[in-house]
């Protein structure tokens, strides 16, 4: 499958058929995009030679100069300056540029508590002139990662090169990067209606929507329950078919989401425990650690290591 936004051509501001609104489960869904780099290189390919995208991994294609070509299964389709692809690797994809192209490469993996984002997305997601639409992201896309003449990446230079702190600045560059994709994506291209509901039935995203609005609430299946207007057993038999979990520790994910973020603010430990609902400092770190494998304090040491 494959959707693409369009370039800034029509003067229409009323949405679009298919286009999803802003805020709700968009929102939601680029708040807990979370990646780990593979790969991040501007390269000058040479013409002659394709470029092979990793599978079973996040590609980030960003046209800084030239065009690039590609295809998803018998459709080709052509990329020029300022656009950008995106492909979560479900399927090969290989790109070829014309002569004197430069692209931006970020090859990226979604960290176990984001990977659901992969599911959401279309094999590959085409957003016309991105630059235009995201211009500081695009400005952005076009500076960073290694600056390589060509792949295949040597990881000597890349060793070479590094510099203290690089992993975490490249990271979050990166982060900022594909999230400013997706919601170009979202906003102007053809992404299905409602998109990123996890169903359809919107009694349940109606609940989805509540949680992550306010994760810190003291939400019981009951309470649930009521905010998409069933009884108890049909929501939490409804919930598990369509997430795989039950409503409680999908809950918790929410949470632990939430405090990770904060966390990498500086939010005091006490504090974020308050906010997310937690009746004390240690079930929070419990809860925390039963899902990360680490304690709060811990996990920001070695995010900011």
């Amino acid at each position: 499958m494959t959707l693409t936004a369009a370039g800034p051509l029509s003067t229409d501001a009323s949405p679009r058929p298919g286009v999803a609104p802003a805020g709700g489960a968009v929102e939601a869904l680029l708040s807990s995009v979370d990646v780990r780099l593979r790969r991040q290189v501007r390269i000058a390919p040479d013409p002659t030679d394709t470029i092979a995208l990793d599978r079973d991994a996040l590609s980030l294609v960003y046209v800084i100069d030239g065009a690039v070509h590609t295809r998803c299964g018998d459709r080709p389709m052509s990329l020029a300056r300022g656009d950008a692809m995106l492909t979560p690797g479900r399927v090969p994809m290989s790109v070829k540029t014309d002569p004197g192209t430069r692209i931006l490469v970020s090859t990226l993996t979604l960290v176990a508590h984001a990977a659901h984002i992969a599911d959401a997305l279309p094999d590959v997601a085409l957003v016309r002139d991105f630059a235009h639409h995201e211009p500081a992201a695009a400005a952005l896309a076009a500076q960073i990662g290694l600056d390589l003449g060509a792949l295949p990446v040597d990881t000597t230079m890349l060793e070479a090169s590094a510099r203290d702190g690089d992993a975490v600045i490249c990271r979050m560059m990166a982060n900022t990067v594909l999230v400013s994709v997706i919601r170009a994506w979202a906003a102007h291209g053809c992404a299905p209606a409602g998109w990123p509901a996890r169903t359809s039935d919107p009694f349940l995203d109606r609940v989805i929507e509540a949680i992550h609005a306010a994760p810190g609430n003291d939400w019981s299946v009951e309470g649930l329950a009521s905010v998409g207007a069933m009884s108890r057993t049909v929501f939490a038999e409804r919930f598990r078919a369509a997430f795989g979990t039950s409503p409680a520790s999908y809950v918790t994910e929410v949470r632990i989401r939430a405090a990770q973020d904060r966390l990498v603010l500086g939010c005091l430990v006490s504090e974020i425990s308050r906010d997310l609902g937690y009746s004390s400092d240690e079930g929070f770190s419990r809860a925390f650690r039963r899902r990360t494998g680490q304690t709060p304090s811990a996990w920001r040491e070695a995010r900011t290591a």
